[in-house]
């Protein structure tokens, strides 16, 4: 069976990535030390180091199947509260990437996808679908199902590495604990991919 081509925008260490089966992944990160990590984590993976937003605009039509988790931390409410109710930092804009991509996705791209990002801020601009702490914009049906609530506020490092199942014991990292708080839990990043994976076996060549 040919292989599913995936493109995986803003991967970090790849939680989302980490039980998919069966498929060829390009991978997109930015930051070079942790896009380094994912690689080991994943040798058969083709690794990108660059900005996935324009790595999108260029190469969307290459792929099956496409995630993408931008940057939530202008979007989350623990940001804003940090600025205005604590001023422990400035104010600053939301990044509109986030809506680009599901605007750009929803119509030039013709096969499916997925973006993922935090409950933001503010009101919705465009309606998505919550699962566990996470919303997910997609032009296929994603039936809901519970999965474990994570105490992502209080866990340390070796509870987060036991929850999404990633040993970095061996790397030499300053933000291990913000890496692994930015993952998503591999079990509803499988979940996903099989809800993908339902609408793709049926060869229909746009999603809903």
């Amino acid at each position: 069976m040919k292989k599913i081509k995936v493109l995986n925008l803003y991967s970090g260490i790849g939680g989302n990535r980490k039980l998919w089966k069966n498929c060829e992944v390009t991978a997109v990160e930015l930051d070079k030390e942790i896009a380094n990590i994912y690689q080991k984590f994943f040798p058969k993976d083709k690794v990108i180091i660059g900005d996935a937003h324009q790595y999108l605009l260029k190469h969307y039509k290459e792929f099956d199947f496409i995630w993408s988790s931008p940057p939530c931390q202008s979007h989350s409410q623990v940001r804003l509260n940090l600025a205005v109710k604590f001023n422990n930092s400035k104010p600053i804009f939301p990044d509109m990437k986030l809506y680009e991509e599901i605007i750009f996705l929803k119509h030039y791209f013709k096969r499916y996808w997925v973006v993922e990002n935090v409950m933001p801020y503010y009101q919705l601009l465009i309606k998505a679908q919550k699962i566990q702490r996470h919303l997910f914009w997609s032009n296929f049906e994603i039936k809901d199902k519970k999965f474990i609530k994570e105490r992502i506020g209080d866990s340390q490092i070796k509870d987060l590495e036991k929850i999404h199942g990633f040993n970095l014991s061996k790397f030499r990292l300053t933000e291990k604990r913000q890496i692994l708080r930015n993952c998503i839990y591999p079990p509803l990043g499988l979940h996903i991919f099989n809800e993908f994976k339902k609408v793709y076996k049926t060869g229909a060549k746009n999603g809903r």
